[in-house]
């Protein structure tokens, strides 16, 4: 079987995210390319999760209607996706909350409550139990478990083990997933290979509100700012994060900032501060269902007109819409250089499915991306005049301080030197 897709399914609380993303690393184990879609609603708790992993052994970047194997650790998942099994599928469920009788002729219930109430173990463990029982309906060996666990698990390592194992005993196998001569590769989400694109060229700040699906740029920026010398700011509202990353561009600083719909409306008076002061400024916009707040964790693609003739007048800009993990690493560091080149605002225009799907990620395919320098700096002689005209529309750029200049950067209407007209 070289196309295999899962579905987990489950309430916040039970580790459904780390669940796919465990499965998605087994099959990586084992050859396969990978994507991985992850559904949940906007709660704290509660409500129905589930993620959907696809491995094959060519490039996949979408889910299939119809599933290979259901995992269930609740009975809303029964209830809501029963109908993508297909003739041959196979049904692994928590024996304790979950009726299973009937849904797949190849079906094996675990006592998952029931084996967490006897180790001590938390809820979120459940997956750590089900993806035991997982592994060896399907034929994957314990040792990769095993493996995978201990390299990505830290935390009650022991204790996962211990209920993984016990899982695994207790289930029946059904068929054996073949291993391929495919190297693994680096599983990644979207929006991370949009802040390792944006690092790779240049990045020295970013700034953002949290706001789904581009919140986790923000939190691997926190995370990534040591290592990579980068300012990482979340500031008090989306006004005051452009208008700060737009204080970062004048000083020289190349600086991001991250956002969705609702967000990005309150960015529109700065961005044509950014379009009339010439700023160089990358805007990561990550769609999801408006208008309004909309729909939180849903995914949508109704902001292009919107990102495009946004902020009143005219003013250049350059939007790019990545398709996958390797689009959004190239066109994330293409964004930000050509910012800089040309000393406009950037978009990069994402959404819900691209910025917080796991891909199997290939830098070898992704393209090559550099820190490109702006295309005019200022030479250092005569008077600094910050719109000077050239051939090219570009202005020389300069960043203070610049001994016995002033630098401008004017909102109105202006003349070369930035002063008013």
């Amino acid at each position: 079987m070289e196309d295999f897709s899962i579905l987990i399914g489950g309430i916040a609380g039970d580790g459904i995210n780390e669940a796919g993303l465990t499965a998605a690393r087994l099959m990586n184990r084992l050859g396969y390319r990978i994507f991985m879609y992850y559904d949940y609603p906007s709660l704290i708790r509660g409500g129905h999760n589930f993620s959907m992993v696809r491995a094959s052994s060519e490039r996949v970047g979408v889910c299939r209607d119809e599933i290979d194997l259901l995992i269930a650790l609740n009975q809303d998942t029964v209830d809501r996706h029963s109908g993508c099994l297909k003739e041959g599928s196979i049904f692994i469920y928590d024996d304790d909350n979950v009726m299973g009788g009937g849904i797949a002729e190849k079906s094996c219930g675990i006592s998952v409550t029931g084996i967490l109430k006897e180790e001590g173990a938390p809820s979120v463990m459940k997956n750590s139990c089900i993806l035991g029982a997982f592994c060896h309906a399907v034929g994957i060996e314990w040792t990769v478990l095993e493996e995978v666990l201990k390299k990505h698990i830290p935390k009650k390592l022991e204790l996962n083990l211990k209920v993984a194992r016990r899982g695994y005993d207790q289930a029946s196998e059904f068929c054996r997933i073949a291993k391929l001569d495919n190297s693994p590769e680096p599983i990644i989400t979207g929006n991370q290979a949009i802040s390792l694109g944006l690092i790779r060229a240049g990045l020295e700040a970013y700034v953002a509100y949290p706001m789904t699906p581009s919140s986790a740029i923000l939190d691997f920026m926190a995370n990534s700012a040591e290592e990579f010398g980068l300012k990482v700011v979340h500031p008090e509202s989306e006004i005051a994060v452009i208008l700060m990353a737009e204080g970062f561009a004048y000083a020289g600083v190349r600086a991001a900032v991250g956002t969705s719909g609702g967000g990005f409306c309150l960015m529109t008076e700065a961005l044509g501060l950014a379009g009339m002061a010439e700023i160089p400024l990358a805007i990561v916009m990550a769609q999801r269902t408006g208008p309004s707040t909309g729909l939180p964790t849903y995914t949508a693609q109704g902001d292009l007109h919107f990102v495009i003739n946004a902020g009143q007048g005219e003013f250049p800009r350059l939007v790019v819409a990545p398709g996958d993990a390797e689009d959004a690493y190239l066109w994330s560091a293409a964004a930000l250089n050509l910012a800089w080149k040309y000393q406009i605002p950037a978009f990069i225009l994402s959404d819900k499915i691209v910025s917080e799907s796991q891909y199997s990620f290939d830098l070898g395919l992704a393209g090559k991306a550099e820190t490109a320098r702006p295309a005019l700096l200022w030479n250092g002689q005569g008077d600094y005049h910050r719109y000077r005209h050239s051939d090219t529309g570009v202005s020389p750029l300069a960043y203070p301080p610049q001994r016995r200049q002033v630098i401008k950067a004017d909102s109105y209407a202006h003349d070369a030197a930035g002063i008013t007209t």
